[in-house]
């Protein structure tokens, strides 16, 4: 028999909980031998943000060194996370960095550029950590949402813990 998970699509949205998730997709990477993708999705700019960024940062160059700034930052902070995780990992369980095919930052629309990430890469499974948002919203949030009622494959919500 086929194996059915191949490709795992990760994503994180650097919270503390997407660790605890990573560890679930890392751990299901090792136990299919399947390859590991890790994705953060950043959500563009308002209007309402662009127009500020218009009037006090008039010179174009300006506007786009900080746009490319802050992904810089995100991708620093994405790399910073990666070499914990592992670094904190039993040495044995290391080797599954090995099975990391890509790690991206990606700016769009978290749900949409998730779903279509993981059909250009062939994932077989998605998985993605919930939030713990208080008494005014589920756990789920509105990505994890969004993500399940349009997936066309398993999708893993690993549920946020306190510690």
């Amino acid at each position: 028999m086929t194996p059915l998970v191949t490709h795992i699509l990760f994503t994180t949205d650097l919270s503390k909980n997407s660790t605890y998730a990573l560890r679930h997709a890392a751990g299901m990477a090792q136990a299919t031998s399947a390859k590991l993708h890790v994705l953060h999705v950043t959500e563009p700019l308002s209007e309402d943000a662009r127009i500020t960024m218009q009037m006090f940062m008039q010179d174009k160059e300006s506007r786009e060194n900080a746009l490319g700034a802050r992904t810089e930052y995100v991708k620093t902070v994405l790399e910073e996370r990666q070499k914990t995780f592992w670094a904190a990992l039993p040495e044995e369980d290391r080797g599954i960095q090995e099975q990391i095919e890509s790690i991206e930052v990606v700016e769009g629309y978290p749900a949409e550029v998730i779903l279509r990430r993981s059909k250009e890469l062939g994932c077989d499974l998605i998985v993605l950590g919930a939030h713990d948002h208080g008494f005014t919203h589920t756990f789920l949030g509105t990505v994890a949402k969004r993500v399940l009622r349009r997936a066309t494959i398993p999708t893993l919500v690993v549920p946020y813990r306190a510690d």
